[in-house]
């Protein structure tokens, strides 16, 4: 016989709550696969302000869903992407609020591919969508620099090429090197600092940044999107100098121009000096030769128009011109003069009109006009307001005596319909009820007719 199918948990039956169930497979997975390396392909890729990366790993048949927390986020090299084939090393664990199990990634690198190269490429993707490689932006370094600003390690190799070369081709040139590192974690932001303190300076004509070759790891803070940003921003031409002919990082695309080495810098920063001595010497020459053509030129032009008849009639024609001038000139001064005159009137008759005298005397002019229009305003005012007074008390004992309410005071009263409240002035019309109000001078009665007589010699009204 069959067991129910509920049964008391007092019969020694285990019951879990889910709770139980989720940790307790958490514990099998985590001790299980503590550590695993998982190989698949990004997407779902999430990146909430939390800092956290979330996403799902998958193959052609399955996934699974991973996490990379953002203490582990901050040490990737390259760029978490949707569509990216990567390496996964981590636990497997269980998500308990949804009772899902995941990896929890401690390590990820690009599948075939070093990391550094895989953010190379990104960064370099980037910025160029960005335009920052674009040749339109790039500046044309002088040519003649005075003041050359460097920013490199002041006891590497490649500094000493550099001022060694510069030293032999132009000797007496002002350097100014502002230190800093050019290998590891904290070189990228001195590069960067340093673009910036050597921008708000001022006074360069042209910078360079230099570094000699090595690995890509080596070369990699000028591969840094915070270097490839302050060269961007430079107010100043910027030569790039890292690594060897055949090494390239992201500060080459971004500088204004690109040297294969430190030497090269120098020699694309300025000419030798004998270089420029000779190219003086020949323009020289050239000058010289020109201006002796255009020099012999001239002088049998003016030659010839001095033996020119049109010289003459062009000296004539001046002649008049000036003497032309001469009377424009006067007459602009003596119409000048006359205007000067003619103000200087206007002037004096308007300073007459308000100098303290006339001012005072037409003051008192306009006190008294006031005063009289005030005094003459006030009798006005009283005799209207007299007049009208009259017409009001006139006008309201006309209204009393005509008010029917005055005869009350005599002991008449008035008999009126309850109903209407109008007077009843016939004994033929009275009110259906039989009742009737008679207000005296002082107050109101209610009265019940009991008997109607109506008077022969009154005759009836309409």
């Amino acid at each position: 016989m069959d067991a129910p199918r509920n049964r008391p948990a007092e019969e020694g039956r285990k019951i879990y709550t889910v709770s139980e169930i989720n940790a307790l497979a958490r514990d099998l997975l985590e001790s299980s696969f503590f550590d695993v390396w998982i190989q698949g392909e990004v997407s779902n890729l999430r990146a909430p302000g939390s800092g956290h990366l979330y996403f799902t790993l998958k193959d052609a048949s399955s996934q699974i869903a991973a996490v990379l927390f953002r203490s582990q986020a901050g040490l990737l090299r390259f760029r978490l992407e949707d569509g990216l084939q990567v390496l996964a090393r981590g636990r497997i664990s269980v998500y308990e609020a949804r009772g899902t199990y995941q990896i929890a990634c401690q390590w990820m690198e690009p599948a075939g591919r070093g990391s550094l190269q895989l953010a190379f490429e990104q960064l370099k993707r980037r910025l160029a969508e960005e335009g920052l490689f674009d040749p339109a932006r790039k500046r044309s370094i002088p040519a003649l620099p005075r003041r050359i600003g460097v920013i490199t390690s002041p006891t590497g190799a490649a500094l000493r090429d550099f001022l060694r070369v510069l030293d032999r081709r132009y000797a007496n040139l002002q350097v100014t090197i502002h230190p800093a590192r050019v290998q590891g974690d904290e070189a990228a932001p001195e590069i960067a600092d340093a673009l910036r303190r050597m921008n708000r300076i001022g006074g360069f004509d042209v910078l360079v940044l230099c570094r000699g070759g090595g690995s890509l790891e080596d070369l990699w803070p000028f591969n840094e999107e915070v270097v490839a940003r302050a060269v961007a921003e430079s107010g100043i031409p910027v030569i790039s100098a890292v690594g060897h002919e055949v090494d390239f990082t992201i500060a080459d695309f971004v500088a204004d121009v690109r040297a294969p080495t430190p030497s090269a810098a120098a020699e694309m920063v300025v000419a030798s000096k004998e270089d420029l001595s000779r190219r003086i010497e020949s323009l020289d020459v050239r000058l010289r030769s020109a201006v002796r053509v255009v020099h012999g030129g001239l002088r049998d032009r003016v030659s010839r128009l001095g033996r020119s008849r049109a010289l003459f009639s062009t000296r004539s024609r001046l002649e008049a011109f000036s003497q032309r001038v001469d009377d424009a000139s006067a007459s602009l001064r003596e119409a000048t003069r006359s205007l000067l005159a003619s103000r200087r009137r206007r002037v004096d008759l308007s300073t007459e009109r308000i100098s303290p005298r006339t001012l005072s005397a037409g003051v008192a002019a306009r006190r008294q006009h006031l005063a009289d229009l005030i005094h003459r305003s006030a009798l006005g005012t009283g005799s209207i307001a007299g007049r009208s007074r009259e017409r009001w008390r006139a006008l309201s004992s006309l209204l009393h005596s005509l008010s029917p309410l005055s005869v009350l005071d005599r002991g008449y009263a008035l008999c009126l319909d309850p109903d209407t409240g109008r007077p009843v002035t016939d004994s033929r019309r009275l009110p259906s009820s039989r009742r009737v109000d008679v207000r005296l001078r002082r107050g109101r009665i209610a009265c019940d007719i009991r008997e109607v007589s109506h008077a022969q010699n009154d005759p009836e009204r309409p």
